[in-house]
Order: C-alpha cells, then sequence, then structure tokens
C-alpha cells in the first residue's frame, strides 16, 4: 500500500517555510448576510492552495462579540485580526474549527490570546496533541487547545447578534474531528474539507479521515441544507446543496472503479496508472496540479485503494 504525503519544498527563509509565501497573503473579505463575512487568503502564494492560500474564515458580528470559524495559518494572524477590525471592534469571544488542519487552526493561539473561547471535537483535540510528536507543529502552546470539547451527537447551539449557531460534529469524514457551522437565520453553512471543488477531494487517514465518513457526510450535508442554502467550502467556490450531488456521484464511480481493480489483483501503482479519473479532470480546476509524489487526481486514487484494501 502506497502513504502519499503531502510535502512542500524547505526554504531557508521564514518567509517561504514550507513553500508559501506569507508575505504575499492579502485577506479577502466577502459579506454574505448582514452580519456574517467570509475572509479569503489570495491566491498564487501557497502551493498547497493555489486557488486561495490558506482555509476560510467565517466571521458573526454583533454586540454580543465576535463569533469566528477557523483562524488560518499563525503567520498571517496580524492580517487577519487587521481584516475583522475593519469589520467590527466588538471582542472575539468565540472560536471554532472545522478541522485540525494548519491553515484552519494554526493561528487559535493567537486569538484565544485575544479573548476568544476555544470550542472543538474531542478528537481534534486529541489530534492536535498528537501533532508535535508527528513534527508537523511547533512545540506545544496549550493556548492552541480548546476549552469547550463535543463529541459526536446533537449539535451544539450557540444564540449571539441575533443568530442560532449549530456546531454539527461530523463522523470521521475529511479528519477525525469534523464540525460542520450552521447559521440558521443567514442559510449558511460552513462544510470544512471533505467537499472541495477546487482540486479532487483529500481525506486525511493519518488524522483519522475516512472514505465512508465523508460519503456520509456529503449525505448529510444534502439532508440538511434547504434549496437555497449557501455551502461554504474550506476551499473553492460557495455552493449549493445540487452540486453535491455530482460531486458524490464522481466519488462513487472513482470507487467502484477502484474496487474492481482489487478484485483482480492490481496494485496501487497499477491503479493510479489507469487514471481512472480521466472523465472527470477536465471538469476539477486543480486536479492534475501536483500534489506530494503526484498529482491532486493520484493522492484520491491513493486513498480511495487503501480505504477498500483495509476494509477488506
Amino acid at each position: 500500500m502506497m502513504r502519499v504525503i503531502l510535502a512542500a519544498a524547505a526554504m531557508s527563509s521564514t518567509v517561504w517555510a514550507q513553500g508559501i509565501d506569507y508575505a504575499k497573503i492579502e485577506i479577502l473579505t466577502e459579506k454574505l448576510a448582514p452580519n456574517l463575512y467570509i475572509l479569503s487568503g489570495s491566491a498564487g502564494a501557497d502551493p498547497g492552495h493555489e486557488d486561495a492560500a490558506g482555509g476560510r474564515i467565517g466571521i458573526l458580528v454583533g454586540p454580543d462579540g465576535i463569533f469566528m470559524v477557523d483562524a488560518q495559518y499563525a503567520q498571517i494572524t496580524d492580517k487577519v485580526l487587521a481584516s475583522i477590525r475593519k469589520i467590527s471592534n466588538e471582542p472575539i469571544r468565540f472560536l471554532v474549527n472545522t478541522h485540525v488542519h494548519p491553515d484552519h487552526t494554526a493561528g487559535d493561539a493567537f486569538f484565544v490570546k485575544q479573548g476568544a473561547l476555544l470550542f472543538d471535537r474531542e478528537e481534534l483535540r486529541d489530534e492536535l496533541l498528537r501533532q508535535p510528536a508527528r513534527g508537523n507543529a511547533p512545540p506545544a502552546d496549550p493556548a492552541r487547545l480548546p476549552v469547550v470539547t463535543y463529541g459526536m451527537g446533537d449539535p451544539v447551539k450557540l444564540r449571539l447578534n441575533g443568530e442560532i449557531v449549530d456546531l454539527i460534529p461530523v463522523r470521521a469524514a475529511h479528519t477525525g474531528g469534523d464540525t460542520m457551522i450552521r447559521f440558521e437565520n443567514a442559510d449558511v453553512i460552513m462544510i470544512g474539507d471533505f467537499y472541495r471543488n477546487y482540486g479532487y477531494p483529500f481525506i486525511d487517514t493519518n488524522n483519522g479521515g475516512t472514505l465512508k465518513g465523508a460519503l456520509e457526510a456529503l449525505d448529510e450535508t444534502m439532508k440538511i441544507a434547504g434549496p437555497n442554502t449557501r455551502l461554504v467550502p474550506g476551499h473553492g467556490t460557495i455552493i449549493h446543496r445540487e452540486d453535491i450531488v455530482p460531486y458524490r456521484d464522481m466519488i462513487l464511480d472513482v470507487q467502484s472503479k477502484v474496487q474492481k481493480m482489487i478484485d483482480q489483483g492490481k496494485s496501487v501503482q497499477e491503479v493510479i496508472a489507469a487514471k481512472v479519473t480521466t472523465p472527470y479532470d477536465a471538469k476539477v480546476p486543480g486536479g492534475l496540479e501536483r500534489a506530494g509524489n503526484g498529482t491532486s487526481a493520484d493522492r484520491f486514487v491513493s486513498m480511495v485503494y487503501s480505504q477498500l484494501k483495509t476494509a477488506k
């Protein structure tokens, strides 16, 4: 079984750490509702996310204080804070993460020190605790760990700024500790990274993600979203419920093709060489861009292969 590892070029300059030119990243703001905003990094500075640097941030503002979803890279928290202050000078009171990856969580400690109370899945907390041993995190800062944790079950509800915010736990999808965040009145759901339409799906099995869970998360999203609900992924374009159907069907089709080749005794290298994603490559922006040892398509097919082999 081949293990696909995402690796960025090592650079001596701290500005170019992990191949990311943090100095070039600008924070772009999009207003989705009277008091709900999305912050995104600009394109072209982050080799792992060419379309927009890092993961999206959600900002709910009002007299009850600011509620944040995700916190971007630690290296650009000053830019994120400056963008927030252009929207509101209210205190930052709450922060929740969609999942563990550093383009969503590395800035957590900074915003906790600004006064935010951090909510996360218990599984995500465990993933954060394991990170230093894997060498993909700086020395542990206790401020990065959530104060309030929750598991699977009913959504955690917060009522503030005229909104009802639902923290909806997702079972082992993109990672083992995913959460969707629904803003009921704005009819917006931030769905994290189990859906992305820039590049092929990435399921982080090293951090507890599963193919089965990702498919279940897509089905759950279609159940709770209405026809006009805006679904905000961590990467890629904002979508609606009907956009999930072809995405899910593509995953199921690739899964079926890979399973047939496994049944024929094919190795992972043979399955990747068969280019089973070819019917979709022209429809998936970034699908043939580099991602670790191959393309985004290769990484996706390798993940599907390993998940199906493990299931046996």
